[in-house]
């Protein structure tokens, strides 16, 4: 029976790992096969490169990957020097209302943020942000899932790590620097991914502040290529959206070792 569950439980596995490729698959094959060869069904039947080459043509490709490089790092960045103290204060200080916060954190975290795209647009209009790269950047700089994702980890430290940083006379600010934050790589990177990616990937938000391809980021200029004249060109759809996606892969296989080790840390101090 155990070899039986065994052989079920990879063969389901198996099964929701096609169902997942499958559309990537596919993506790839249309990349590279001339839309008349994909509308007759026969991917890959004559391979080329002119989807790609259409797209170069036709996109600013470096003004979209430079300004969605900009507003990964930045967003990162910020939220390490903005969400790094506030989950180290609510893990480890003691202060009063500390549960409070924790449980104003679980709402702030329930909330989408399509409640707020209004009232933050206004704001933005108002302090003429609308169209540049910071109004694409700001919003996400206080993340309520990026601190909860932290406290977490800094819950599941060991407790002789800060006694003996105590013991030695470090400071709050020393012991959050010197101490927790290199002890905590896996659960940054872990943010980093989740961070960049949802940057990177992010169309709701950027379609609300953003009126032309000067600050576009990737998805934004995907949007707008696929609603120009060129609406039936399926192959070069798929070149854009394959070079859309490209960086994110090549990125999560160099850190997919780290990223699941911060987060099944993370998961640790539930």
């Amino acid at each position: 029976m155990r070899v039986l569950g065994q052989i079920v439980r990879h063969l389901l596995l198996a099964l929701g790992g096609v169902y997942m490729l499958a559309p990537i698959i596919l993506m790839l094959a249309s990349a590279f096969t001339p839309t008349a060869d994909i509308l007759a069904g026969r991917y890959l039947a004559h391979p080329t490169l002119v989807n790609f080459q259409t797209v170069a043509q036709q996109v600013p490709l470096g003004t979209y990957y430079l300004n969605s490089l900009i507003v990964c790092l930045a967003t990162f960045v910020l939220q390490l020097l903005v969400c790094v103290p506030a989950a180290f204060a609510m893990a480890r200080l003691c202060y009063r209302g500390r549960n409070i916060t924790v449980w104003l954190l679980g709402l702030l975290i329930l909330i989408p943020f399509q409640v707020l795209a209004i009232p933050i647009y206004l704001i933005f209009r108002q302090v003429g942000l609308i169209n540049t790269l910071p109004a694409l950047i700001l919003p996400f700089v206080g993340s309520a899932f990026a601190i909860f994702l932290l406290r977490q980890f800094f819950l599941a430290l060991p407790g002789s790590m800060f006694d003996a940083a105590t013991l030695d006379g470090a400071g709050t600010l020393a012991t959050l620097i010197q101490i927790v934050i290199p002890a905590s790589r896996p659960a940054l990177l872990s943010l980093g991914v989740f961070t960049i990616t949802s940057a990177w990937n992010a169309y709701f938000w950027p379609s609300f502040v953003l009126s032309d391809s000067s600050s576009a980021t990737i998805p934004f200029g995907v949007v707008q290529f696929i609603n120009s004249d060129a609406v039936t060109a399926y192959g070069p759809q798929m070149a854009m959206a394959t070079l859309s996606v490209l960086p994110l892969l090549i990125a999560f296989l160099f850190a997919q070792r780290q990223f699941i080790r911060g987060l099944a840390l993370a998961g640790q101090a539930g």
